[in-house]
């Protein structure tokens, strides 16, 4: 599946199908958050949200793809992502785009 953040593809002429998305919410484990929660007092990247950002990305950008297929899309374009603070130590990630078909 293309996946672009445009709203086009060059050389391509699209038919739109629909507005497709993905989402999920993940949290680390209290021992992490803990963890992390140490290293803000001196500062530096906090690798345990590193990871569980990248793999809620993953997720959600799976499911997004999924729906798509199911739609028989051929590509994705003008996609975005969403993150929002869900609480302390969890965060959604929402990830949108319009699915499209090859003319």
């Amino acid at each position: 599946m293309l996946m672009v953040n445009t709203n086009f593809i060059s050389g391509k002429e699209l038919e739109t199908i629909a507005l497709v998305k993905g989402s999920t919410i993940q949290a680390k484990h209290v021992g992490k958050d803990i963890m992390s929660g140490l290293k803000t007092l001196v500062g530096g990247e906090l690798h345990a949200y590193v990871e569980m950002i990248n793999e809620a990305r993953a997720i959600s950008t799976k499911r997004m793809v999924e729906e798509a297929e199911k739609l028989g899309a051929d590509a994705i374009i003008n996609i975005r992502y969403s993150t929002s603070n869900v609480m302390q130590g969890a965060a959604e990630i929402l990830v949108y785009g319009t699915a499209v078909k090859y003319k």
